[in-house]
């Protein structure tokens, strides 16, 4: 079964499921905010869909910018990273597909598609 996790206030998310139930694709959704992803589970996707952890950053997010990640990310161990992802859901990238095929964080449909 293909799990995204989404906020539902995101257009982005919302374009992403329409286009699943445009193609019948059956997926769960699991709410970002409320349920974020653990250190376990993000260590483990990041090292699925073969994407650096910094790819896994929602770097247009309010909580990106109010922490000032742009700089700071470079200077911080992938450990650290990891942790920091997982202390808040809205620090990461959304929506995030997770599927047997693989995981991708964001939209974009060829990317999408190769992994429904």
């Amino acid at each position: 079964m293909i799990t995204v996790l989404c906020y539902e206030k995101c257009t982005t998310c919302q374009k992403a499921l329409k286009w699943l139930d445009a193609r019948g694709v059956a997926y769960r959704t699991r709410p970002i905010k409320e349920e974020n992803p653990n250190e376990e589970e993000l260590r483990a996707w990041i090292a699925r869909s073969g994407l650096p952890v910094r790819r896994f950053f929602n770097t247009s997010g309010m909580a990106y910018r109010a922490l000032g990640l742009k700089d700071a990310l470079a200077a911080m161990t992938e450990e650290d990273q990891l942790r920091l992802l997982a202390s808040d859901g809205m620090l990461v990238k959304r929506p995030l597909l997770v599927s047997e095929k693989g995981v991708f964080p964001g939209f974009r449909e060829a990317d999408w598609e190769q992994l429904i």
